[in-house]
C-alpha cells in the first residue's frame, strides 16, 4: 500500500465511523492525513499532489529509511491502529497527538484544556483589529486562555507587547507553561490563574478573549469528541452569555482609554445581540463569516453601562 492509498483509506474508515470533525480539522481526508503523517513523523505541509516519485524525494529529506511508495507492514498497521483509536475512543484527533496547529505554529495540547481552534487566531495572523491599536498600545490580555496559543500568537505578531493569560483552570495554565516555554516567550508572557478578571488588577490596551459560549442547548447535542473536552471551556449557559455578562460589566476599569475587546462568540450572535441590544459592536470579517467575532471599544461599553 502507497502513502496515498493508505490515506484514503483512512479517511474512508473516519467517514464510514461518523466521527464529528471541527477540532482542528474540517473534513475525513484531512484529518486521516494528519494522523497518517503524524504517525509516519512527516511534515504536515507534505505536498500530496505530486505523484508518487516526487513524493518519495520529498520524504526522503525527513525519513530516509521510509518507503511511501511501498510502505512497509509496520508502519501500515501503526497508522490503522491510530486510526482505530481515534474512532473507538472518539477523543479528537488533538489529544491522540498531543499536538495542534494554529496559523502554523505547533502547540501542546491535552485532556486539560480545550482543543484550540479560535477565529481569532487568523485575525492576529491578518492584523485584522491593527487599525484598533496604536504605537502605544504594549500591553495585551488572553482571558480564558485556555493552551495559551492565542496569547502565543499575540506575542510573535507584536514583538513589543506583554502578554498576560488568565484562565479560572489551573490544569489549562500547567498546560499553557508548556507552550510559553516551548516558544520561548517566558518573558512576555505572564501566566495568571484568574475567575474571569477577578485576580486582574491592571489594565489592558488589547484584550482577547474566547470564553465558554456554548448554550445548553447546544451543549446538549454536542458529538463525543466536543464532551471529551473540559466542559469548563465550553458551557455558557442556557443563552452561552453567562460568562459573557459578568465580564462585559466589570470589563473596563480592566481597559486603557483606547482599549479595545476581541471577542468570540461562535455561533451565538443572535443571543448575544439579544442580551446586549444596545451595545455597539464592530464584526469581523473571518473564514467563517462576520458573525464569530466582534469588536468593542471602551467607549462602547461605557456608553452600553449609561444606556442600561
Amino acid at each position: 500500500m502507497d502513502l496515498k492509498q493508505l490515506i484514503q483509506t483512512s479517511a474512508d474508515q473516519l467517514e464510514q465511523a461518523q466521527i464529528a470533525f471541527g477540532q482542528g480539522t474540517l473534513t475525513a481526508i484531512d484529518e486521516a492525513t494528519w494522523l497518517v503523517l503524524w504517525q509516519l513523523q512527516l511534515p504536515l505541509d507534505l505536498d500530496l499532489t505530486e505523484d508518487l516519485q516526487q513524493l518519495q524525494a520529498q520524504v526522503l529529506a525527513w525519513q530516509p529509511k521510509l518507503d511511501v511508495v511501498n510502505l512497509s507492514l509496520a508502519n501500515v498497521q501503526a497508522c490503522q491502529a491510530l486510526i482505530a483509536k481515534r474512532i473507538q475512543t472518539r477523543k479528537p484527533a488533538a489529544y491522540l497527538t498531543q499536538e495542534a496547529w494554529l496559523q502554523g505554529i505547533s502547540f501542546y495540547v491535552d485532556e486539560r484544556s480545550i482543543v484550540p481552534r479560535s477565529f481569532i487566531a487568523e485575525l492576529i495572523a491578518d492584523g485584522a483589529f491593527d487599525g484598533w491599536l496604536s504605537e502605544s498600545s504594549h500591553s495585551f490580555l488572553d482571558l480564558c486562555t485556555g493552551n495559551g496559543s492565542l496569547a502565543i500568537l499575540c506575542a510573535m505578531a507584536y514583538p513589543d507587547i506583554q502578554v498576560t493569560a488568565a484562565d479560572i483552570s489551573k490544569d489549562a495554565l500547567d498546560v499553557a507553561k508548556i507552550n510559553v516555554e516551548k516558544h520561548q516567550l517566558t518573558d512576555r508572557i505572564q501566566l495568571v490563574e484568574s475567575d474571569g478578571l477577578k485576580n486582574l488588577s491592571q489594565k489592558f490596551d488589547c484584550i482577547i478573549c474566547n470564553p465558554p459560549y456554548v448554550c445548553e442547548a447546544s451543549m446538549q447535542k454536542l458529538p463525543e469528541e466536543f464532551l471529551a473536552e473540559p466542559s469548563l471551556a465550553l458551557a455558557g449557559g442556557s443563552d452561552g452569555m453567562d460568562f459573557i455578562q459578568e465580564m462585559l460589566i466589570d470589563l473596563p476599569v480592566h481597559m486603557n482609554d483606547q482599549a479595545i475587546l476581541v471577542l468570540e462568540i461562535g455561533n451565538e450572535r443572535e443571543h448575544f445581540e439579544a442580551a446586549f441590544p444596545r451595545l455597539e459592536a464592530v464584526w469581523l470579517d473571518t473564514s467563517a463569516g462576520e458573525d464569530q467575532v466582534l469588536l468593542l471599544t471602551k467607549e462602547a461599553l461605557l456608553k452600553f453601562k449609561t444606556l442600561s
